[in-house]
């Protein structure tokens, strides 16, 4: 079950505004808050009676706090791996580990008596096989990303996927950040670009960057990095449809009603026998037998990527079938461009290319 999160630094905000905030992601489903003890240049006693009451105020509205932590703070805390209480005191439901103490406490913290899960940095080749196999409770163990505020040092796909296989081949839990374009945000450094996982998430509208975690099919809990995210932005969030990749599509002028009805009526998955050149949906064909769909000429002697097209008459046989072209074939005569995938949702097609039989929709803003 995927769970939403936004970000929360009260050192940089007031607790009004801070519950405002919490108060409004709640209404539109947001259940998870991410924040950071690593900035927080404090006392030990402000920094325990400022986060209790914060973590008591997230609780009321039904949040799960998350705190990032290192060694450093820790100590600050008085707190060790062998001796939680104080974050305890604070109600902190989870404490995300920045840094490492070791292996022997990094296997005892996750065992620890106080009930906090503790979650292992995503972005980091850690040994987390290694410590489950010698007594780490993976029951209590879960991991989330980094964000990179630095424009171009978020992390590439490649690097990502690695990662990601690692982790969910042990069966474990990952978050990870996508990031708010509103005006004026912040995180817990002065650093403005955005606190994104992905670099090639920088700068995308946030639900397209969430939706583009989500085609990964491998990411859990989807975190917003900054604050604060818009109004516009977390309803955007919470209309997404988590249980399956979509993409938008540009329709085409012109659409014969069985075009439309193949395009929008159904969930599609493309087949596992899958071409270079084009992921089919061959289901819609069946409701296609008896329909008409004549041939149409769109003005293109070629279908490029990211051209979406449906099987017309000319090909009866196989009439109504919904093809996703990924490389470049000539216009036949037996396919009609029904619409197109922005260039900017290639993100997603590129995740669809990779998993061809899996089930994706189209999102369209005409039915």
């Amino acid at each position: 079950m995927h769970k939403l999160g936004i970000s929360v630094y009260p050192e940089h905000s007031t607790p009004e505004k801070d519950y405002e905030y919490m108060k409004l992601a709640a209404k539109y489903g947001f259940s998870r808050i991410f924040t950071c003890l690593l900035s927080v240049d404090k006392p030990k006693e402000e920094i325990i009676e400022e986060f209790t009451e914060f973590v008591a105020r997230a609780h009321e509205l039904g949040f799960v706090v998350a705190a990032d932590t290192n060694p450093r703070v820790f100590r600050h805390l008085g707190a060790t791996a062998r001796d939680l209480s104080v974050f305890a005191e604070m109600g902190l439901d989870v404490i995300r580990l920045d840094g490492n103490f070791g292996e022997l406490e990094d296997r005892l913290i996750t065992r620890n008596p106080e009930g906090i899960k503790i979650e292992f940095n995503a972005s980091a080749d850690i040994s987390v096989d290694h410590l489950i196999r010698h007594g780490a409770d993976p029951r209590n163990l879960q991991m989330c990303h980094n964000f990179y505020p630095e424009r171009y040092t978020g992390l590439s796909r490649k690097t990502f996927d690695g990662f990601n296989a690692k982790w969910k081949g042990l069966g474990l839990s990952v978050a990870a950040f996508v990031s708010s374009n509103n005006a004026h945000t912040y995180g817990p450094w002065p650093v403005y670009n955005g606190l994104c996982t992905l670099e090639a998430d920088r700068g995308l509208p946030i639900d397209l960057q969430m939706r583009h975690l989500l085609a990964t099919e491998v990411i859990d809990d989807i975190l917003i990095g900054n604050a604060y995210a818009s109004e516009e932005e977390l309803k955007a969030m919470s209309r997404v449809d988590m249980t399956k990749t979509t993409v938008t599509l540009i329709l085409e002028e012109g659409l014969c009603e069985a075009e439309r009805m193949v395009l929008t009526d159904y969930h599609h998955a493309g087949r596992a026998d899958a071409s270079e050149f084009l992921i089919r949906s061959s289901m819609p064909r069946l409701d296609c037998k008896d329909k008409t769909i004549p041939y149409r000429d769109c003005g293109q002697k070629v279908f490029r990527r990211g051209d979406v097209v449906v099987v017309n008459d000319n090909l009866a046989h196989y009439r109504g079938e919904v093809e996703v072209i990924l490389k470049e074939i000539p216009n036949d005569g037996e396919r009609n461009l029904a619409g197109r995938i922005p260039v900017e949702e290639f993100v997603i097609l590129e995740r669809m290319e990779e998993n061809p039989d899996h089930f994706w929709d189209f999102l369209t803003d005409k039915k």
